[in-house]
């Protein structure tokens, strides 16, 4: 792992809230905060609902964008992604992504309702206060 990887991985690896735009049946962004977090190799995974409005925005177009790691007003650092974006109902997503939190939105790690949303990343912009050009990261050819 690179140093500017290895910045982007401690800033979004806990769970936490995540702004994720996806685009709308006009194609207009719409918006909306989930939580998750960042995996080793920068891919970012959040649950949702499998009826969910996003899941039908993912399967119509499967470019997203993500803002994370501005917890507060304070924040110096946040991440900007610009990703691929797939649904899945893997029981070893479903399983290895679960969390206590989840059952105020589905019964179980088991629920035909409960799936992962994967998001590979292309391009990300790790920002901060403190400089005005991000630091990027692009996805390997």
């Amino acid at each position: 792992m690179t140093d500017l990887e290895q910045r982007i991985f401690e800033l979004g690896q806990r769970l936490q809230l995540i702004h994720i735009a996806t685009l709308d049946e006009r194609g207009l962004p719409w918006v909306r905060p989930v939580v998750g977090r960042l995996d080793e190799t920068l891919t970012l995974r959040f649950a949702t609902h499998l009826n969910s409005r996003k899941v039908g925005h993912i399967a119509a177009q499967p470019s997203v964008h993500a803002t994370l790691g501005a917890t507060d007003p304070r924040s110096e650092r946040w991440l900007q992604i610009d990703g691929e974006a797939e649904v899945s109902t893997s029981a070893e997503e479903r399983e290895a992504f679960w969390f206590d939190g989840l059952k105020a939105h589905v019964s179980s790690v088991d629920s035909p309702l409960y799936s992962v949303v994967v998001i590979r990343p292309r391009r990300i912009e790790l920002r901060t206060i403190h400089q005005p050009e991000a630091e990027t990261w692009t996805q390997p050819a």
